[in-house]
């Protein structure tokens, strides 16, 4: 790629963003940022206790992401958010308009079998369907790739990385 991007590792609970995100890091040779990390303590407890988050717990978490990207326009970065609707991809861009996204996609069960085996987390299974009710997929003019779950974890972050090069094209 020319210019390192800042790419959101995107998708619903349990695709594995905080495993990917890392080591598309390593492939692109820029740091990464774990989105969970940019949460405030009650987002954690609320979530902790199955209760989805509302956008008003969302837009702090987000513009908290937003900066750390704008902070890495022109260097690259990879972070993870979960960026499930368009309005929340619209605010990470507003701070960081260069961004992409990689959004991880997957069959529904694949997705709470490796939740269920997760040690750990925050996040409970409970909230997946809320999740899936959530999300609004990248449309086409968002700058971003859908990329599949299936697989070993390199396996899916070389398919991560192959996409991102197709958008230098």
């Amino acid at each position: 790629m020319s210019t390192p991007h800042v790419v959101v590792v995107m998708g619903v609970a349990g695709t594995g963003k905080t495993t990917i995100g890392p080591l598309l890091a390593a492939q692109l040779g820029v740091p990464y940022a774990e989105g969970d990390d940019f949460h405030p303590p009650a987002n954690i407890a609320k979530m902790s206790a199955g209760t989805p988050l509302t956008d008003d717990d969302r837009w702090p978490w987000l513009d908290a992401i937003g900066a750390w990207a704008h902070g890495r326009a022109g260097l690259g970065g990879v972070v993870s958010s979960s960026a499930l609707k368009r309005s929340y991809r619209d605010r990470l861009r507003a701070a960081a308009p260069g961004v992409v996204f990689v959004h991880l996609t997957g069959d529904r069960a694949l997705i709470e079998d490796r939740m269920s085996h997760r040690q750990g987390h925050f996040m409970p299974t409970a909230l997946l369907d809320s999740q899936f009710a959530t999300l609004q997929p990248l449309g086409a003019d968002e700058a971003g790739v859908a990329v599949d779950v299936t697989g070993s974890p390199e396996e899916i972050s070389e398919r991560a990385f192959q996409a991102l090069g197709s958008l230098d094209q």
